[in-house]
């Protein structure tokens, strides 16, 4: 399979805290990939690392074999590099609709029509309305954004996300504060993603983990602690020592 986005011995130290170290990692194209480890391991750093939100210490980041590690992270976006929260960051004030419009204009150039009527670009509302109706929420398009339940506004995260037409999507936690009642949505949202799209989740709910990956990497103290199969991964001695046993200890 081709890498997608690759890191070849990635490091980031904050004075002397070594966050994240000589970490050699590769997301393939139409990969399903997931990122654990326990608190502190430095899973967030990564993705920042990934993203261009941070720039690193030492290594190379590489997006279809060519080195991004100075691109900034506006830049990366346009490349197809983009990524969802683990707190949505929507604008409140504006329908659904209008949420996942400004992504699809700022893409296609169109964002200097943003203020002129709206029927002046029935491209970009089709390609939102569409996206909507994959992810089931058409019938939400023209609810504000605090009228919808959590879990609701997470998929509307995603759809903005996936209104950048990604190539690489990059999932930090996206069940964190969804009603357990609701978690469902989540996943099938996830499960009905394009098999292109190289995807890679960040969680601690490893029921949602193991129903997804295809391949696990294990984050400890910042380097990689283990990688393999999600059969590999739960029976992996090691890993359950430091990591799957914490979870099951706290339910």
């Amino acid at each position: 399979m081709t890498a997608l986005l690759e890191t070849r011995s990635l490091s980031k130290s904050f004075g002397a805290l070594r966050a994240t170290r000589d970490v050699t990692f590769k997301l393939e194209e139409g990969a399903r990939h997931a990122l654990i480890g326990p608190n502190g391991a430095g899973k967030t750093t990564f993705i920042n690392l990934l993203t261009g939100v941070l720039m690193p210490s030492a290594g190379t980041v590489l997006f279809k074999g060519s080195d991004i590690t100075t691109v900034e992270q506006s830049e990366r976006v346009k490349l197809g590099i983009a990524r969802t929260f683990q707190i949505n960051r929507l604008f409140r004030g504006l329908s659904v609709l209008e949420n996942v419009y400004m992504a699809i204009a700022e893409r296609v150039g169109a964002a200097p029509d943003m203020f002129r009527p709206a029927g002046k670009r029935l491209d970009v509302i089709d390609e939102a309305m569409d996206l909507l109706t994959r992810l089931k929420l058409a019938d939400i398009a023209h609810k504000t954004i605090p009228e919808l339940p959590y879990g609701r506004q997470r998929l509307v995260e995603l759809a903005i996300t996936l209104g950048l037409k990604p190539q690489v999507l990059l999932l930090d936690e996206p069940a964190a504060g969804v009603p357990s009642a609701e978690s469902h949505i989540i996943l099938d949202a996830i499960d009905a993603l394009p098999k292109s799209i190289g995807v890679l989740i960040i969680d601690h709910n490893m029921d949602l983990v193991f129903r997804f990956a295809q391949k696990i990497t294990v984050l400890v103290r910042g380097a990689v602690f283990a990688e393999g199969t999600p059969k590999e991964i739960g029976a992996n001695p090691d890993v359950r020592a430091v990591y799957l046993g914490q979870q099951a200890a706290h339910g």
